[in-house]
């Protein structure tokens, strides 16, 4: 008997972040899976559902697209989506049905709870509604980090034992070709601190901007690369202005490639995450990262990465000039980041992606996903 889920395609509809990337990876690593008659994906068929003006770029063989109803936004989620989805539905984007009946959901954070400042007040008031009626009606929520599932536990958005965590992989930054634009040279060199993120308060870029003059003591410069959603974060503080920053804006992954094969490392200085996709990336390619030691980002970043407290600018200055200085710790970071990039797999989050369909459609397993994830984040 044949299995269909469907994949809640509202994110081809929405702008790029790290998690519309989590989406796209995750619908191409399970269309490979098809494709290779995984076992998991025997009778298994899955079809990509979008809202009207929605287009999807995707490189897809096995997975069908297909484009349903006149609404867009939640109100195509809500209204919409259940009725063309049939029973069994995938929501990758931290928003999703909540009418859907046999409904995976994954919500990356609660960090509309934890930094509220850091986000419109519409957006925020909208996931203080909608997670916590998810997180009771889906089937299973997924996130991508102990830390996420401890938070949503703890903050009553999902019980405990419905929570399973399936991380980001690496492998698509292995895709990017490097590529040098007159836009980005400036920022090419060995002198070059990469910070890849927007100023909502909890990315804590202000602190790294305050070190402008002591870094330009040391012949250090920064480039900041990245805007942020009107309509989802609320920005502080003005664009500072120094010899030695930088302001590239939105950066293409070829650009982003080119900044990190020539920095000295990328900076990020977060005081929480769901996950930390950038410096994942980074290592993956062999950049440096110093980061911030809180949140989820010790998960992410093993012993690969130099951490600094992300409330004391002194350590990350001392961080910047040990890289820069210490060729042989350069050179560690750079093959302990590859090394640690090389645990986190799209190919191995699909694969529990399919186990927990299967969980779901009642097929015996011999390791469930809810097992592993449940046994690994709450030890």
């Amino acid at each position: 008997m044949t299995r269909v889920w469907t994949i809640n395609g509202r994110f081809l509809d929405q702008g790029l972040t790290g998690v519309q990337r989590y989406a796209r990876e995750i619908v191409g690593a399970l269309d490979r899976l098809l494709i290779e008659g995984h076992p998991l994906c025997q009778d298994l068929e899955i079809e990509l559902v979008m809202p009207r003006g929605a287009s999807c770029d995707l490189d897809l063989n096995r997975i069908r697209p297909r484009t349903v109803g006149r609404l867009s936004g939640h109100l195509w989620e809500q209204l919409e989506l259940p009725f063309a989805a049939g029973d069994r539905l995938l929501s990758l984007c931290n928003t999703g049905p909540v009418l859907a009946s046999r409904h995976i959901v994954c919500i990356h954070d609660a960090n509309t709870r934890i930094v509220p400042e850091s986000y419109s007040l519409p957006f925020r008031l909208v996931y203080r509604v909608l997670h916590p009626v998810l997180g009771t009606a889906a089937a299973r929520v997924t996130t991508v980090s102990k830390f996420s599932a401890e938070q949503l536990s703890r903050l009553g958005i999902a019980p405990k034992e419905k929570i399973d965590v399936i991380s980001n992989g690496h492998e698509h930054a292995l895709r990017w070709k490097p590529e040098l634009t007159d836009a980005i040279k400036p920022a090419c060199n060995r002198q070059t601190i990469v910070v890849l993120g927007s100023r909502a308060s909890h990315k804590n870029i202000s602190m790294l901007l305050d070190l402008a003059p002591a870094l330009a003591k040391e012949g250090l410069q920064l480039a900041i690369v990245g805007a942020a959603n009107a309509n989802v974060f609320s920005e502080t503080g003005d664009l500072a202005e120094a010899d030695n920053i930088l302001w590239l804006g939105r950066r293409s992954d070829g650009e982003l490639a080119a900044l990190y094969d020539s920095a000295l490392c990328l900076a990020f200085p977060s005081l929480t995450e769901g996950f930390g996709l950038p410096p994942l990336e980074a290592m993956a390619l062999g950049c440096p990262v110093v980061s911030s030691d809180r949140a989820s980002l010790p998960e992410v970043g093993g012993e690969a990465v130099l951490y600094a407290d992300p409330l004391s600018p002194a350590a990350w200055l001392d961080s910047f000039v040990r890289l820069r200085d210490d060729a042989v710790l350069s050179e560690n970071c750079e093959r302990l980041g590859r090394e640690q990039a090389d645990k986190f797999s799209w190919t191995q989050s699909a694969e529990r992606y399919a186990e927990l369909f299967a969980q779901a459609d009642g097929l015996a397993a011999s390791r469930t996903v809810a097992d592993q994830r449940n046994s690994v984040w709450a030890a």
